[in-house]
């Protein structure tokens, strides 16, 4: 079976790439520290690559840095969330959090860029924050 058929699957925290084909991977992002607020205050965006995120347990939201400011998104299961190459981003969780990323292949050792977010936007963000995440 298993020259047709991989079953992947991740437990630990963090992230790891699993599958790869041609250019690109998918891989699994459970929750780790860097998800609670508390940890918070980095952002990343990636220069010559979209990123595809779709939780599919826990609670999340996926907030991304534009000209206007911070932007919230609450996230729900199932969902596709693309964000577009050059975005800076990032995410917050509860603790049961998992996603699944779809993405260029060694995106995250090659082309990733972070930074610490400014105080503005962190106020922002702050303001915006769903009632479900610790605070």
């Amino acid at each position: 079976m298993d020259q047709y058929l991989e079953i992947l699957n991740f437990t630990d925290e963090g992230y790891k790439p699993l599958v790869f084909s041609g250019d690109w991977q998918v891989a699994q992002l459970n929750w780790e520290p860097i998800f609670d607020l508390e940890h918070a205050g980095e952002i990343e965006r990636h220069v010559h690559s979209d990123e595809v995120f779709v939780l599919w347990k826990g609670k999340a939201i996926i907030f991304v840095a534009t000209e206007e400011g911070i932007q919230v998104q609450e996230m729900r299961p199932g969902v596709i969330y693309n964000v577009r190459k050059g975005v800076w981003h990032n995410l917050l969780s509860t603790r049961d959090a998992a996603w699944i990323i779809v993405e260029n292949r060694d995106t995250h050792l090659q082309d990733t860029q972070i930074r610490q977010m400014t105080a503005q936007e962190w106020n922002i963000l702050q303001k915006n924050l769903p009632s479900w995440i610790e605070r």
